[in-house]
């Protein structure tokens, strides 16, 4: 195979390979607005009426940051205090979808 087509075949499947991470995120974000971005923002800060009268920390926050990726799962999965447990309603590789989502939130 010539030199041209294999970079050509690698473009292709980098590309391919990041629409799919796009792809992910844009659900992720989706589904954070429409369940989460109510009590944790949609910049998850936190810094909304319902997350002040529920206690609600930002994403930044160092308890949060150094939480695990397991734990963070659980919480999303599970349901923690007030918030619903989603486990029911999404998928293991969406979960873990939304706690990478979480994580760029806290950056």
């Amino acid at each position: 195979m010539p030199k041209a087509a294999k970079f050509f075949a690698l473009l292709v499947l980098l590309s391919m390979l990041f629409c799919f991470a796009l792809r992910a995120e844009d659900k992720s974000a989706a589904s954070y607005r429409q369940k989460c971005s109510a009590c944790h923002g949609a910049d998850g800060k936190a810094q909304t009426a319902a997350a002040k009268s529920l206690g609600v920390r930002s994403f930044a926050d160092p308890e949060i940051v150094k939480m695990s990726d397991s734990e963070l799962s659980t919480i999303i999965d599970k349901g923690k205090d007030k918030m619903p447990s989603y486990g029911k309603t999404m998928k293991p590789d969406e979960l873990k979808a939304m706690v990478a989502y979480v994580r760029s939130l806290g950056k």
